[in-house]
């Protein structure tokens, strides 16, 4: 019987003890290039854009901006104020009537 207890107890300890893991060797890490679309373009429109042009820019593409779907002028008002209130755009409040109205006619809906 104690034979027995013996071989059990060194099975479970065997069971227990650590093993070495698996390891596997760490990815090779190579530099890549990716080739961005220009972001120089301009909103059309030529000094009907300059607002929007002179403030928008810093962080939106115009595409992005052109891409949005058409909102109602309210809502591009909304929009703007939000890009000053809660994003700190460095819009001067001068500014803001022709960026919206530019929004509005560029992208507005009669919603």
């Amino acid at each position: 019987m104690r034979h027995l207890i013996l071989v059990i107890s060194i099975s479970f300890a065997a069971l227990l003890a650590p093993t070495p893991a698996w390891v596997q060797p760490a990815p090779a890490i190579t530099s890549t290039t990716v080739e961005l679309p220009p972001g120089d373009a301009l909103f059309p429109g030529g000094s009907e854009a300059d607002a929007i042009n002179n403030n928008c820019l810093a962080c939106h593409s115009a595409d992005m901006v052109l891409n949005q779907p058409a909102l109602p002028k309210s809502t591009w008002e909304s929009e703007v104020h939000k890009m000053i209130k809660v994003y700190g755009a460095p819009i001067e409040d001068s500014d803001v009537p022709a960026i919206v109205d530019y929004l509005a006619k560029v992208k507005g809906s009669d919603q």
